[in-house]
């Protein structure tokens, strides 16, 4: 009885080469690891709650992470700058405050947005200013003004609640158009704040992986004196990274108060700054600079909101979610600090 070989042809043996080349590629990909993650916690979940893998749910939580998620992308370009910023629930509450303000006057609905987003990119402007010119630490100017614009949200109110309805003077008109910003669905299914995601998340990866921009950033936050003599301008790269920083929670902050018609300078956005920070980290971005993906930001965005739409959806203390989190974050960083000194080594 005898027996056939079949032999390997040439095109085989190349199928074989470039599945094990993109498997390795796969493997050895910082967001791989965040990816798995997130599948695993999503399998426990699903056994551990009924309710988690259902449509409604994950559709809520597509919604619950999209604020978190369009000023975790702005925070991705400050990070790979190599810089910080504490200021973004600041910011948040102070764009929120003013358009809610300017909405309740009858201002024209496109110019109070505008003139909210303004406000945003010109506390990154003025951020961006003092950290580079200044020769001042991120951290500290940040800091600082993180304080100085909480401050100025609460003179401007007198640390009362602004309320956007018409019964404090807003036009009907105007303000259904408005709530469709964060409350309607596209295709009476999406929620429009998922929208306003996916659509950030296309133009920041175009921005970051298709410019000339993108490599600019990269190479700041990789060596800035490398950068500097290469020709690039690395404090109008520090700026405008600080500017869509601010330009992004801005916007975040709109969208919040679209959805919750109502915003108070000494609470709005309290602590989100956390949050904010923790998802790139978890996603790969690095606190030394010139690291980090928008892929992997999203898939920390979603870590994080996972993790705590389940501890909620199986009865943990919200006290909990806060040691969750920030044990997520310790151990994203030190990750970070592992396989960066293993790569220097």
């Amino acid at each position: 009885m005898s027996t056939k070989t079949i032999p390997i042809t040439e095109s085989d043996a190349s199928m074989k080469t470039s599945f094990g080349a993109v498997m390795k590629k796969f493997l050895s990909a910082r967001e791989t690891g965040v990816f798995i993650a997130l599948i695993l916690m999503s399998i426990f979940l699903s056994f551990a709650t009924d309710s988690f893998f259902t449509v409604k749910n994950l559709l809520n939580i597509g919604r619950q992470v999209s604020l978190l998620g369009i000023m975790a992308i702005g925070m991705l370009y400050v990070l790979i700058s190599k810089e910080i910023d504490l200021s973004v629930g600041a910011t948040y509450a102070l764009a929120a405050i003013v358009t809610g303000i300017l909405i309740v006057q009858q201002w024209p609905l496109w110019l109070t947005i505008l003139i909210g987003l303004g406000m945003g990119l010109l506390v990154g402007l003025l951020i961006g200013v003092v950290s580079t010119y200044g020769k001042l630490p991120s951290f500290i100017t940040t800091l600082g003004m993180m304080s100085v614009i909480r401050g100025a949200a609460l003179l401007i109110t007198d640390g009362k609640p602004v309320t956007v309805n018409e019964r404090f003077g807003a036009d009907p008109v105007a303000l259904q158009k408005f709530y469709f910003l964060a409350q309607g669905r596209l295709f009476d299914t999406i929620p429009m704040q998922l929208v306003f995601f996916a659509v950030i998340i296309l133009i920041a990866y175009i921005l970051l992986a298709k410019t000339v921009f993108g490599f600019k950033i990269y190479a700041v936050g990789g060596s800035d004196r490398a950068a500097r003599v290469s020709g690039i301008k690395v404090f109008n790269v520090k700026i405008s990274a600080f500017m869509i920083m601010g330009f992004l929670a801005a916007l975040a902050g709109i969208l919040s108060l679209s959805f919750l018609p109502s915003a108070q300078a000494g609470r709005t956005g309290v602590g989100l700054e956390l949050d904010v920070i923790a998802a790139p980290i978890i996603g790969g971005a690095s606190l030394g600079g010139g690291e980090g993906t928008i892929l992997g930001t999203v898939l920390g965005v979603f870590i994080v909101g996972i993790l705590r739409n389940g501890l909620v959806l199986m009865g943990i203390s919200p006290f909990w979610q806060e040691v969750a989190i920030g044990s997520v974050i310790i151990l994203a960083v030190g990750v970070d600090k592992w396989t960066r000194a293993r790569r220097e080594a």
